[in-house]
């Protein structure tokens, strides 16, 4: 559970919770270590979940470390894990203990499978919970394989875990009791399928679709002009389709009507049509679209592969048709539309440099200040706030600590 669990609390510290990781020299966090992510050698991954968080030193390991903790939760709202169940209990942290230390606290334990049931004990990463909950053998094209999941699911599962840590803060609120959030990840991805679950309930056999809809046509991503460049296109009506179908016509059909075919070297798999696409019965309505969608879906590809994506998704766009180049990572991190609302911004490694991060996907008239505030932690550099400031520890106390490597 790398990033699950550290990505709610990063979305909690965004949205303006003082969030303070907990680590050891002994255990570090093992996204600390540079590795090859995003193209690039380093600690990609750490800086993004842990930027605006606090970092102190506990071992946990040792009793005296388990009640240091205990003392920082006595003066926090939320206590958060991701270990497999039963390994926060064996350290002498489970909820039970905690609110022991904080009877009114919330903790939250994120976890492939729960912390109750026959598969409770199963560790799992990213791409686990996809294909156990069922999401990868519905993701992928009719005739290959199920789709690995990765950062999507431990992304999607940290926002189900904020949202319930934040309703559980409400209930809190209304009752004074705290409680347990108990999220399991596999249970994430099961709920993502919705009508998948539904038909398969009724006795149907859903299967994978790719780009497909099982309406909509055309409906996919498209190849446009250049070296893997692609399109998306989406057609939710009639009239979409009819301004469509005159886009294409006006740039196949310039000067004659009724030719037969895609003007130029028209690609051998792309079947011939007699007339103007407008006007071609076989495409009139949604159903008779969806039905030829193995006619209708070479014609629109033969079309986008001669312009540039932008242009098409700029031509569409104005025509009222949902349409937008599949962008790269690189055009997401410089568009300026991102950057001018915070969903981009600038982050501080340890070594001092700076890079691209993605911000909070969201915006508060009354919060305009959410967001990534600092750059990501050094290992224990905020002790002197946490320990001196909150718990009220004196310098004799933590240099006992520090010896006896309880601060470690």
């Amino acid at each position: 559970m790398h990033n699950a669990g550290p990505f709610c609390t990063h979305l909690l510290s965004q949205l303006g919770a003082e969030v303070i990781k907990v680590e050891s020299a002994m255990r570090p966090d093992a996204f600390r270590k540079p590795h090859p992510v995003y193209g690039r050698m380093g600690p990609a991954t750490f800086d993004q979940v842990s930027a605006t968080k606090l970092s102190v030193r506990i071992n946990l390991k040792k009793p005296e470390g388990a009640a240091l903790a205990k003392r920082l939760v006595a003066v926090s709202d939320v206590a958060a894990e991701s270990f497999r169940p039963g390994v926060i209990g064996r350290l002498g942290l489970g909820f039970e203990a905690l609110q022991a230390a904080k009877q009114d606290i919330i903790m939250l334990c994120v976890s492939s499978s729960g912390q109750s049931g026959p598969d409770r004990h199963f560790a799992g990463y990213a791409p686990l919970f996809g294909a156990w909950g069922g999401l990868g053998e519905m993701t992928g094209y009719s005739d290959g394989p199920p789709v690995e999941m990765r950062h999507v699911m431990d992304h999607t599962v940290g926002m189900n875990a904020a949202v319930a840590v934040l309703a559980a803060l409400q209930r809190r609120r209304a009752t004074g009791q705290g409680g347990l959030v108990d999220v399991s990840a596999r249970e994430v991805a099961s709920s993502l399928l919705g009508e998948a679950l539904l038909l398969a309930a009724a006795g149907e056999a859903p299967h994978r679709i790719g780009n497909d809809h099982l309406a909509m046509a055309p409906h996919g991503v498209y190849p446009a002009q250049g070296e893997d460049r692609w399109v998306s296109i989406a057609v939710a009506n009639d009239a979409e389709w009819q301004a469509l179908a005159s886009i294409i016509d006006s740039s196949c059909f310039p000067a004659q009507a009724g030719t037969s075919g895609l003007p130029g070297a028209r690609p051998p798999e792309v079947p011939a049509f007699a007339g103007k696409l407008a006007g071609d019965p076989r495409f009139a309505k949604a159903a008779d679209r969806h039905a030829n969608r193995a006619v209708i879906e070479p014609i629109v590809s033969a079309w986008t592969a001669t312009l540039l994506a932008d242009d098409i998704a700029a031509m569409l766009q104005a025509a009222g048709i949902a349409a937008h180049a599949s962008w790269t990572t690189p055009e997401i991190a410089a568009d300026p539309h991102l950057r001018a609302r915070g969903a981009i911004c600038e982050v501080q490694e340890p070594g001092g440099q700076h890079r691209a991060a993605v911000g909070v996907p969201m915006r508060l008239s009354k919060a305009p200040e959410i967001g990534i505030h600092r750059g990501t932690p050094k290992l224990g550099e905020d002790e002197d706030y946490v320990y001196g400031e909150l718990l009220g520890l004196g310098r004799d106390e933590r240099t006992a600590l520090e010896a006896s490597e309880v601060i470690y």
